[in-house]
């Protein structure tokens, strides 16, 4: 009842707060000279929302955390124009993710009503797509506003990785250097996070890492490598359109791929761009009354995505997600902060280009104009700024190659069963499919794209491992946004409603360990995966199942999920428990407490065994976990959601 009370006041944030909304908001930060030579529990590198969920968590279990950025903004691409939820599951997700999606839900709907278009595009819900929506600016003020309330966090800005301690597979201090400047500070700590979207600090460490494409046959991966393809009409997967998966389908799916494609590895990586906020309120629209410097009309000539406003969100506003140049962004990854301003302004020039091309150039039809002249940079958003956001979507950097790589496989469905591989360290999940922007500009005959994917069809919600957030070389550091996944898989993982959940899941273990006396890797991850489901964070995916339900069986189905229990996404916990799945799940429990059970194996033998129509008592199905006699009150049948219930009270507590 508690955990359903916090959850209620989670979402029902007090009036006196949402009035406030309107003000600008920033958490305090710490000067450097105030915090150099200093030591700290936790040291967080990147306040993307991922870094901030993991910051904010690890404080909130008790740990003393410095929280760093390279520039002066907390939130990522949500506070630089990105805007939309990316999700396809509407569900709760994370305690964090669901704390700020409900003090964001309470602003829109104090400032437009709960029967405003304004709040019910905004509203975060499984109803619509896209799934929710946010103003750059007030998402930035949120992010500010849970990172301002734990006094445990000390953030500082405007600072970067520029060098590391290490001690064997330890960090012992960072070096952190003031964006722009030569200037220095250095601090230690227990343990550390790479939140970053590059991947700065555990390049640093020597982490082996990868950038760009793997060969098809490294990981036996389908898609991988450089493929030359085409783009389908959705929507997509069947499975969602039927309604027998509960996520939203896409609008489009894979087309053809060239069978010749050399599927070969190469260090391209997806297309970035920026994520112009723009607004089609007259009072509120900044139009570009002349072209960026450099500007060449003949690259939009011919360009094909003509385009300025996507979906349409709150406050008259949209992003611009038209403009990308693949390969220009290769050196990205690896360059430094002044090479990389340079790829950055090459991308935001290109965009601005783009929409002064298509609302004033005369090959440029006068109707079309007009509509793209409906649109204009926001006003009130990146002031200070030319109304420009302050970092490029990086939508693929460096990734770690880590204890357990995600591939393509892990977002497929398993063999033999209904779900994608089981993994018993599970930590968060993935409901998006894999996906890419076109790498290069490449083409072939017949076939329009280089790298461009949109696997709908062939994805399914799966378990993010914790291995993936663990570098093999190093104990004490985690890394939940470059975590360690194939470029295929990548585009599952990229979304920051899944990096949310990796970053809390981080910041728990980081918490956990700290508490045990061990660094991250040496922790029982079986301890902080029932940790998590105790704290309703989503490590398995249901259609019937929701980690934020009030059901007391809840932590026992995701937890066991994790273990192998279901063979497919429908838990059916209210369904009545036949003999013959209690004496295999009787059987899978046993081989789970003597150590010895193969999730996908045991998930596998469920899938092929049928169900009889009899059904079990609680006393029969006690006696057979070896558990005693009847307990008083005990009903005489079992639901199967009870069932996971007695045996998660068997398991005890760690």
């Amino acid at each position: 009842m508690k955990q359903i009370l916090a959850l209620l006041a989670i979402l029902l944030v007090p009036l006196a707060a949402c009035s406030r909304a309107a003000e600008p908001f920033r958490a305090p930060a710490a000067e450097p000279a105030a915090i150099a030579g200093k030591s700290f529990d936790f040291v967080v590198v990147g306040a993307t929302p991922g870094g901030v969920a993991c910051a904010v968590r690890a404080a909130r279990e008790g740990l003393n955390v410095l929280l760093t950025q390279h520039d002066a903004h907390l939130g990522g691409m949500m506070t630089n124009g990105l805007s939309q939820w990316d999700a396809l599951y509407g569900g709760h997700r994370a305690p964090l993710f669901t704390e700020l999606l409900g003090t964001i839900d309470a602003y829109y709907k104090e400032k437009y009503g709960a029967d405003s278009r304004d709040y019910q595009v905004q509203h975060y819900t499984h109803d619509h797509y896209p799934i929710g929506w946010v103003e750059p600016h007030v998402a930035e003020r949120e992010f500010n506003r849970l990172v301002a309330a734990e006094k445990r966090i000390t953030v500082l800005l405007r600072h970067y990785p520029a060098k590391v301690e290490l001690d064997g597979p330890t960090i012992t201090s960072v070096t952190l250097q003031e964006y722009g400047t030569t200037n220095q500070i250095q601090v230690s700590a227990a343990a550390f996070a790479d939140a970053t979207y590059e991947g700065d600090l555990f390049a640093l460490a020597k982490c082996k890492y990868r950038v760009g494409r793997e060969a098809r046959d490294e990981y036996d991966e389908p898609h991988a490598g450089k493929v030359f393809t085409n783009i389908a009409k959705g929507p997509a997967p069947t499975a969602a359109v039927e309604g027998k998966l509960n996520i939203r389908p896409y609008g489009s799916k894979q087309g053809s791929i060239d069978p010749d494609s050399p599927f070969t590895a190469d260090g391209a990586v997806q297309a970035y761009n920026m994520r112009f906020c723009v607004s089609r309120d007259p009072a509120n629209r900044v139009l570009l009354t002349e072209p960026p410097k450099g500007y060449d009309r003949n690259e939009f000539v011919n360009y094909e995505r003509k385009g300025i406003a996507t979906n349409y969100g709150p406050n008259l506003k949209s992003h611009m997600n038209s403009p990308i140049l693949p390969g220009e962004n290769h050196a990205y990854p690896e360059a430094d902060w002044p090479t990389r301003e340079k790829i950055t302004a090459r991308h935001r020039d290109f965009g601005l280009g783009l929409m002064y091309f298509l609302q004033n150039d005369e090959s440029v039809k006068p109707a079309d104009r007009e509509k793209f002249r409906q649109w204009g940079l926001a006003k009130d958003e990146f002031a200070d700024n030319n109304h420009v956001p302050y970092e490029m979507y990086v939508r693929e950097a460096r990734r770690i190659v880590g204890r357990h790589v995600f591939t393509e496989h892990d977002g497929s469905l398993a063999k033999g069963f209904g779900r994608t591989p089981i993994h018993p360290d599970s930590i968060a999940i993935t409901d998006w499919y894999m996906d890419s922007h076109s790498c290069t500009m490449d083409s072939r005959p017949g076939y329009k794209y280089d790298g461009k994917l949109i696997l709908t069809e062939e994805s399914r919600p799966a378990q993010i491992p914790y291995r993936s957030l663990l570098p093999k070389e190093i104990d004490n550091l985690l890394v939940p946004i470059c975590l360690s996944s194939t470029h295929i898989s990548w585009g599952a993982i990229r979304l920051e409603p899944v990096w949310m959940q990796t970053g809390e899941a981080a910041g728990f273990a980081a918490a956990l360990a700290n508490k045990q006396k061990v660094p991250p890797a040496k922790l029982d991850s079986d301890l902080l995966v029932r940790t998590l489901v105790e704290r309703k964070q989503l490590v398995s995916f249901f259609n019937d199942v929701n980690p934020a339900d009030p059901q007391d069986y809840v932590p026992a189905v995701q937890y066991f999920a994790t273990k192998g229990f279901f063979a497919d996404y429908d838990a059916k916990p209210e369904k009545l428990l036949s003999q013959s799945m209690a004496a295999l799940w009787a059987d899978g429990f046993k081989k789970l407490r003597e150590g010895k059970l193969d999730p996908n194996e045991f998930a596998r033998r469920l899938a092929k065994a049928g169900e009889d129509e009899a059904t079990v008592s609680a006393t029969q199905f006690r006696v057979n976990l070896g558990g005693g006699l009847r307990k008083a009150g005990e009903p005489t049948r079992l639901t199967r959601g009870a069932a996971l219930l007695m045996m998660w009270q068997m398991l005890g507590a760690k």
